[in-house]
């Protein structure tokens, strides 16, 4: 049997190859970043060809680095991005327009459309989503509606829409020679288009979007004994059987191993993303979050989720590096910021793509208040720290709203938990203990496991847990008053954001 897993990673701005071995270890890895295209305010696209060709670099590169061959790995996973919409030709195989990733704005209107019009109820009921500039739905619908050709081509058959992971796997598995059309539950939970109950396609939320049902993946496991496909020879040398597709966050949240109701993990890369496994019960929120798909492995029933999703967090600091160049790197961003015992009271709201869980407001803008001439560039830099810190605690307090359950510890992984001073400033924020793993990369790790589970290189979820350690744990120092009087003044700067932009 071969000794080795392999997870792609296709994240917001970069993408990685991972290969673990059976205990969940690193065997190696490489990454590429790739290009941020902003054509005008509240915009972002990505080239999902520039991204099919790192897919492959970073494949070939990592087996290279490693003395791999296809051989050595019992299966793929992939891992992505989730709502970002690309919309391509089954025959030529060329995108009709860059991707729309998850944090463009220009569906606003799409979106405000469906509020007013009382279709947002039953989006939100059917779909576990608010109507929303977030989500896929609508991104497609732009497409549908603005590049030339589109929507005849999707009622010819030729024009077919994915998210990330289904448009790699299509080019994994062939692409236009016999490449496989499909997406995992936890992806198209994120479309506005799919039933929570039925895990299928919805005509009535289809025609919301005049979205043709031709376009659209078949929906397949989480993880998958079937396979969904295999490679083709000319990626890894050789086939390698695709089984595993998870949502980048919802990986995570399996690379954390909560697999119990009521265990929770919070990702800090480009957003923060906090989910609550709620089981077998889909749990309605009512305090602003979402209901969305867990995991599905094999033909056990779906396991649920409430989940809290905020747009920007270490994007913030990549701001600061590269639109304010007050730090020249986003480790200097700890240094900056330890300079000052606090932040001087000085409050950064990054509400760049608008307000996403709890709030929903695609009417606010980002704001900096509370400034005075005393402040300096290390003032922003810990306002900028504690912006991720705050928003991740309006989320947990919502879920305690949703679900009853209130947090003994909180469990994190990305990219922002290398930075010590950030962790210190969640767990004193939050109030209680804040607990990272050895494997920080859990959302690749996430997609090895539903990968690998589905082959039998584990044999299930108990001998996953067995694989989890903790690197370290932050304890809570702050006192009470601390906490209420930060608290108290990150709600009233959030307030300022409101009513920036107008959407009709």
């Amino acid at each position: 049997m071969a000794d080795f897993v392999g997870a792609l990673d296709q994240g917001t701005t970069s993408t990685r190859f991972m290969v673990f071995d059976h205990g969940g270890n690193e065997v190696a890895r490489h990454q590429l970043e790739h290009e941020q295209i902003l054509p005008r305010a509240g915009w972002v696209e990505h080239n999902p060809t520039e991204i099919w060709e790192r897919t492959r670099a970073v494949i070939q590169t990592t087996l290279n680095k490693a003395h791999l061959g296809h051989g050595d790995l019992a299966a793929l996973g992939i891992t992505n991005q989730r709502e970002t919409t690309v919309v391509w030709n089954r025959r030529t195989g060329r995108p009709y327009h860059n991707a729309i990733v998850w944090q463009d704005t220009r569906t606003d209107r799409i979106a405000a459309a469906l509020e007013r019009d009382g279709r947002g109820d039953t989006i939100r009921h059917r779909a576990g989503l608010p109507p929303a500039t977030y989500f896929a739905g609508g991104k497609v619908q732009w497409i549908l509606e603005n590049v030339a050709g589109v929507r005849e081509a999707a009622e010819a058959g030729e024009a077919v829409f994915g998210t990330i992971d289904s448009w790699v796997l299509w080019n994994l598995t062939g692409g236009t020679d016999g490449g496989v059309h499909v997406t995992d539950p936890t992806n198209a939970s994120r479309t506005m288009l799919m039933d929570l109950e039925t895990l299928d396609w919805d005509e009535e939320l289809l025609s919301f979007f005049t979205i043709p049902h031709a376009m659209l993946p078949t929906i397949k496991p989480s993880s998958a004994p079937d396979p969904y496909g295999v490679t083709r020879p000319d990626v890894l040398g050789g086939e390698v059987v695709l089984t595993g597709i998870l949502g980048d966050q919802q990986a995570a949240t399996v690379g954390q191993v909560c697999f119990a109701p009521g265990e929770a993990k919070n990702t800090y890369g480009t957003g923060n993303f906090l989910l609550l496994n709620t089981g077998e019960e889909l749990v309605r929120s009512r305090a602003g979050m979402l209901t969305t798909v867990c995991y599905q492995f094999g033909q056990d029933r779906p396991v649920y989720a409430l989940e809290g999703s905020i747009a920007v967090t270490g994007s913030a600091v990549q701001w600061l590096r590269d639109q304010l160049g007050i730090i020249s790197g986003a480790a200097q961003s700890e240094a900056l910021a330890r300079q000052v015992d606090d932040n001087g009271g000085v409050y950064f709201v990054p509400a760049f793509s608008g307000l996403f869980a709890p709030y929903w407001r695609s009417d606010a803008r980002g704001a900096i208040v509370g400034l005075s001439r005393y402040n300096t560039n290390a003032h922003l830099a810990r306002a900028t720290l504690e912006a991720i810190c705050y928003q991740s605690r309006d989320v947990v307090e919502a879920m305690a709203k949703d679900s009853g359950v209130h947090l003994e510890v909180l469990k994190v992984d990305g990219g922002v938990t290398a930075n010590e001073l950030c962790m210190q400033l969640q767990a004193d924020i939050l109030g209680v203990p804040v607990s990272r793993p050895v494997v920080a990369e859990t959302t690749a790790l996430g997609a090895a496991y539903a990968a690998g589970l589905a082959t039998g290189f584990w044999t299930g979820t108990e001998e996953l847990r067995a694989n989890w350690n903790q690197d370290k744990r932050w304890q809570p120092t702050w006192t009470d008053d601390q906490r209420q009087h930060g608290y108290a003044g990150w709600k009233k700067a959030v307030e300022r954001t409101y009513g920036w932009v107008d959407v009709e």
